[in-house]
């Protein structure tokens, strides 16, 4: 289990790895551009040379974008739609040119349309997202916290489109905070044994290749999006050990998104607790 972060692209995308190693981090996930804009500018061949090579020297593995805020594949407007789906090829493209394993993004929301409403445009966009991408990186869906009619704040809407869409190519992030917000309890072991059962059935633990790592500012079920530092939220430093400690989890890296303890995104404090809960649930796993 690899323990990694978010981390900043400031001054060039091959900036971001000094910046992981600083924090200890294992892995890394990074935006390919601003991520409140549409605007794509393609990062310079020297910059991707250069990123590559750092990641290589400082064994680095996986790397994964996270795409911009913006894209809703179940937004009513047509030119939104295709925005998004041109934001997310442009962004299959950069990945498979950086040899990253893939692109994590949020579906959207169905803006009070209902979720089989949008359920055939979701899906139909995503298979033209694949259609004019190269091979090689993972399309990743990320489960949502289900604030603002969002898709995705349960296994079986993810299911659903995957299922649509019918590629292999198509993986699920597990984000700890929104599953927590959604109410599924992955802070206990009966909890947790539910929600993958339910993810299994619905989406299938074969499709899980990352787990954004988030402590929740808000209780079980709260439907709220707030992340928090790690041992500082309602999952706590017991429901970390849960999560860390199952088993279909041990090959999947954990990347963290909270607000850190200097409010300037994941640090070397949160990803050190990471690291220690690793360590005491393996080695009592030895014992």
């Amino acid at each position: 289990m690899k323990i990694g972060a978010h981390v900043s692209i400031a001054g060039g995308i091959q900036n971001s790895v000094g910046r992981a190693v600083e924090i200890g981090s294992e892995a890394i996930q990074i935006f390919g551009s601003s991520p409140q804009s549409w605007a794509f500018k393609p990062i310079p061949k020297q910059d991707i040379d250069a990123f590559k090579i750092k990641v290589d020297e400082a064994e680095i593995s996986p790397v994964f974008f996270h795409c911009i805020y913006l894209i809703n594949l179940g937004n009513p407007n047509p030119s939104n739609v295709q925005n998004a789906i041109q934001s997310l090829i442009n962004y299959m493209e950069l990945a498979a040119e950086t040899n990253a394993q893939g692109i994590i993004f949020h579906p959207g929301s169905h803006k009070g349309a209902g979720y089989e409403s949008i359920l055939k445009q979701t899906a139909s966009s995503i298979i033209e997202v694949l259609e004019h991408s190269p091979e090689g990186p993972f399309l990743v869906l990320e489960n949502t916290a289900g604030m603002g009619q969002q898709i995705g704040s349960k296994f079986e809407e993810l299911g659903r489109i995957i299922h649509m869409v019918g590629s292999s190519r198509v993986k699920v992030c597990l984000d700890t905070q929104h599953s927590f917000a959604a109410g599924y309890d992955v802070s206990t072991p009966l909890g947790l044994t539910h929600t993958l059962e339910e993810f299994d059935q619905a989406v299938g633990l074969d499709r899980l290749v990352a787990v954004h790592a988030n402590d929740s500012k808000y209780p079980l079920g709260a439907g709220v999006d707030r992340h928090e530092n790690i041992g500082h939220g309602h999952i706590g430093i017991e429901g970390f050990e849960v999560i860390m400690s199952n088993e279909a989890f041990k090959q999947i890296p954990f990347f963290l998104e909270v607000p850190g303890f200097e409010r300037n995104g994941p640090d070397k404090i949160n990803i050190d607790i990471l690291k220690d809960i690793r360590s005491k649930v393996t080695s009592s796993v030895n014992k």
